[in-house]
């Protein structure tokens, strides 16, 4: 029988994401700032909320295209309130906008990759953890990582969110260590 984190239960969305998509080191910085984007969307929501959603928000937020986002104005962000596929949230929608204006700042000047990887020495940080309890809200990592973001300009992104984005993108893995995707169990 096959050994999962317990924070997925048995949805199969939320068994296929922790299966194949968390944890697993993420280095495409335009997938790392959707990550990061959806993240700052589940401020105060649980992730299957926005697992549920994220192909609406996909949709919704025109494949996550940094230079598409980062010019739009109060007519997009009345168009997104609209919108019941995503979570209708004013100040995370007009964050959504900031974040792509920063990423493209970030991404010229040394790379959006390059700026997330470097809290962790570009190379992911292997937790041993033995069980939930165990596992921490945030770290001095994600403290810093929440730092240099809002620096930035970002916004939703405290040492909390920050640290679910680097569990969620590899940077950091939290795979319990009796769970099936923990490096000791591969």
């Amino acid at each position: 029988m096959i050994q999962r984190c317990p924070w997925c239960g048995t949805d199969p969305l939320y068994v296929a994401y922790h299966d194949s998509e968390w944890g697993v080191p993420e280095h495409d910085p335009r997938a790392l700032w959707e990550c990061l984007m959806l993240e700052a969307f589940q401020a105060g929501l649980s992730w299957i909320t926005i697992l549920r959603r994220r192909e609406s928000f996909r949709v919704a937020f025109q494949g996550f295209d940094p230079a598409v986002i980062a010019a739009w104005g109060e007519p997009d962000v009345l168009r997104l309130l609209a919108d019941p596929g995503i979570i209708r949230h004013r100040g995370k929608i007009e964050a959504t906008i900031r974040g792509a204006q920063a990423y493209l700042r970030i991404e010229a000047r040394e790379g959006f990759s390059a700026f997330l990887w470097k809290h962790v020495d570009h190379r992911p940080i292997v937790s041993h953890l033995p069980d939930m309890g165990a596992v921490q809200a945030q770290t001095a990592q994600s403290e810093a990582v929440a730092k240099a973001l809002k620096k930035e300009g970002f916004t939703f992104c405290g040492p909390t969110i920050s640290y679910a984005f680097m569990q969620a993108v590899g940077m950091v893995n939290d795979h319990l260590v009796t769970c099936h995707r923990h490096p000791s169990q591969q």
